[in-house]
């Protein structure tokens, strides 16, 4: 059994292991490794105890830039301002913005009108509309100045010129039962 410390031994007491029965086996080797090492640390202590490793500082590649305090373009970005600013590079605004009219057109001609009208195309300033009908046609044509107003009014000033107001397709003559040799076929009001 131990005896128990007493408070005036040395340091060099306390790290000695206090003595097993005979009959129990245990590695000699490893008890002196734990006392060589706690003897070390001892004398590390005792030395003026243990110095902080110093760090290399990282020095600057040239070139390499390091986000710093205030915002720049290599912090993370919203969505919307990252396709706005590709947009604007590439200098799609005008074409997305037209698109954008074309998906809302119910909402600018109004649900009649555009239950009988669709826009086409967008060239060249000019926004190219097909109708249902030739009566619908005649209409769209007496509205095409307040048309190119309102389109005008959502996309920004002189983004649409003229409005091409085009008829429904019409159906070709050229072959089947009703086809004229010669002639210029049948009669009608398509466009």
């Amino acid at each position: 059994m131990p005896e128990p410390r007493n408070s005036s031994e040395s340091d060099d007491d306390s790290l000695v292991a206090p003595e097993l029965p005979e009959d129990e086996e245990h590695d000699k080797q490893g008890l002196d490794l734990a006392k060589s090492l706690a003897g070390r640390l001892k004398q590390q202590a005792a030395n003026g105890g243990f110095k902080p490793v110093k760090r290399k500082r990282r020095s600057r590649i040239e070139g390499v830039q390091v986000s710093g305090a205030r915002p720049d373009d290599r912090d993370p970005q919203k969505l919307t301002n990252t396709l706005g600013r590709l947009m604007r590079d590439q200098g799609w605004e005008v074409d997305v913005a037209v698109h954008g009219v074309m998906a809302r057109w119910p909402t600018i001609v109004g649900r009649e009108t555009a239950q009988h009208c669709t826009p086409e195309s967008y060239e060249n300033n000019i926004l190219t509309v097909r109708t249902s009908s030739t009566a619908w046609a005649t209409q769209l044509k007496l509205l095409a100045p307040d048309l190119v107003r309102r389109l005008n009014a959502e996309l920004g000033d002189g983004t649409v010129v003229a409005v091409n107001v085009q008829g429904p397709h019409a159906p070709s003559w050229r072959r089947g039962p009703r086809t004229v040799r010669g002639g210029r076929g049948p009669r009608d009001t398509y466009g």
